[in-house]
């Protein structure tokens, strides 16, 4: 978590994500980063070889200069059979197109399911884009700002039912 929140400063311009490429690194916290890696190197020492540490890893590298796409992507690989998760196969994508080119990375999309995730049409975007497929990238750009809107998420089942008595302490913490 310190790695990532080492970058949050330039993650945002407004409202707009910046891509990790396009961030200011003089606004990345370098004590952050230092103590993230710490951390990260006392969890390899004592063996840990979990999600999380796998996580920890590609993000200490993300902050290399120049980041070390085929080890982050080897990671990635990593993760993905460790979650067994198509959103990690994603992120997995996009490392190997670093690593290895476009047409890379587009094969692994290619394969997933993850139709309605405005994400994939963007990454296969981009990566059509730089195929020099611009007509098709247009298409998927399209398709990944017409993204449903995000529902609301339902409260807590006894802060609802507080609420629903009336009671004090929930009026006031909403207040």
């Amino acid at each position: 978590m310190l790695l990532h929140d080492a970058r949050r400063a330039a993650c945002f311009d407004g409202c707009e994500l910046v891509l990790l490429a396009d961030q200011g690194r003089s606004l990345w916290n370098a004590e952050q980063i230092a103590a993230g890696r710490a951390r990260l190197d006392r969890a390899l020492a004592l063996r840990g070889r979990g999600p999380y540490v796998v996580q920890a890893a590609i993000a200490s590298l993300h902050a290399d200069e120049p980041p070390d796409w085929p080890q982050i992507a080897a990671l990635y690989a990593e993760l993905a059979r460790l979650s067994d998760s198509p959103v990690v196969e994603l992120n997995r994508a996009i490392t190997v197109a670093e690593a290895d080119g476009p047409a890379a990375g587009l094969a692994i999309v290619d394969g997933l399911a993850l139709d309605g995730f405005h994400y994939l049409h963007a990454t296969r975007g981009d990566l059509l884009d730089r195929l020099g497929r611009a007509g098709e990238a247009r298409c998927l750009r399209s398709r990944a700002r017409a993204r449903p809107r995000r529902r609301r998420a339902p409260p807590a089942r006894a802060a609802h039912r507080e609420a629903r008595r009336g009671s004090q302490s929930v009026i006031a913490i909403r207040s």
